[in-house]
């Protein structure tokens, strides 16, 4: 026998109180009376009522979720520690709303159109972009859809079209090539990230800005954030200058991976070569020796990109940015 589920009606009554009313309370009014708030959520317990979310979020125009769109290859969301941090941040804040958060990647064309399907046809209320690289032309249609989105990181060349939270990508390099020369290294060697990133661009500037000349391009060679690139990068290096006597790696993955190819060329970290990553994530306590690196504040990149986001969804028409600083991390790798 089918058991009928408890309505607002059915609430309003055990109440005594209009459905208006309890209608406005289980939309978050303030404007109710104290004695009419707690008899409605007397009612609400003794009748077992559970909102309805999909009949509220039609009324409201709302999807009741919100879309995190990752621009890499499907694997790099598991090799790269950073992603599960933001997600659980996310995941966290947006259930604090009563919202859900769908993951998708866009990592190709045919993953971008796939997106802008799933958006475009209201299954979302807004985007949250990360790892999004220059050129991307899922920002533009999404700025062009007025659909409510924000990146995880600037998306270079876009700045002033999607809001963004960061970290000062370029004064933590900074931190870390000016430490590195204070222990006395003078070879200092970099592996940047993708060049189509903030990440990757401002972290090589911040590495320039303090070796000037120095930096020049036999001394750089690019990864794209995966252990792979970090080890090959390092090869490739060592072949040209094999007198370095450190290097700083724009992620702490690439950092390990560089390590790997140390250890098989037979140099000792921090003895012959000192390495500094970026990120202190959890692949830093991990290494051996333990690897020595910037702090980027990724908890607080993730809430402070979800706020942007929750206010744009609920009608602001502008949001600022937000930069937030870096820290040097001293372990044993430097």
């Amino acid at each position: 026998m089918r058991v009928k589920r408890p309505t607002i009606h059915d609430v309003a009554a055990a109440a005594g109180i209009s459905r208006g009313t309890v209608s406005r309370v289980l939309n978050g009014d303030r404007y109710v009376s104290p004695a009419a708030r707690t008899a409605i959520e007397r009612a609400i317990a003794e009748t077992g009522y559970v909102v309805n979310r999909n009949a509220r979020n039609l009324v409201r125009q709302r999807s009741g979720s919100v879309v995190m769109v990752l621009s890499e290859p499907h694997e790099k969301l598991f090799e790269d520690p950073n992603y599960s941090t933001t997600i659980r941040t996310a995941i966290r804040r947006l259930g604090e709303r009563d919202l859900s958060l769908v993951m998708m990647i866009a990592g190709d064309d045919r993953d971008r159109e796939q997106v802008l399907r799933y958006v475009r046809g209201g299954h979302a209320d807004g985007v949250l972009l990360l790892s999004t690289h220059a050129g991307d032309p899922l920002v533009d249609s999404l700025h062009s859809g007025h659909i409510p989105a924000v990146s995880c990181g600037a998306v270079i060349g876009r700045e002033s079209v999607i809001p963004f939270a960061a970290c000062d990508e370029r004064g933590g390099a900074r931190q870390m090539t000016e430490y590195l020369i204070s222990r006395g290294r003078r070879k200092i060697a970099m592996i940047t990230g993708p060049m189509d990133t903030p990440g990757g661009i401002q972290r090589l500037e911040g590495f320039a800005d303090v070796l000037g000349r120095k930096a020049s391009t036999k001394l750089v060679e690019h990864g794209d954030w995966t252990h792979t690139s970090g080890e090959l990068a390092m090869a490739r290096l060592l072949e040209r200058v094999p007198d370095l006597d450190a290097v700083f790696a724009a992620s702490d993955v690439m950092a390990s991976g560089a390590m790997h190819t140390l250890r098989a060329a037979g140099r000792r970290v921090p003895d012959d070569v000192a390495v500094g990553g970026f990120d202190d994530s959890s692949v830093a306590i991990s290494t051996h020796p333990l690897l020595t690196t910037i702090r980027q504040p990724l908890g607080d990149i993730a809430e402070e990109t979800v706020r942007l986001l929750l206010d744009l969804i609920d009608g602001a028409e502008h949001v600022e940015s937000v930069t937030l600083p870096t820290t040097l991390v001293v372990r044993d790798s430097a």
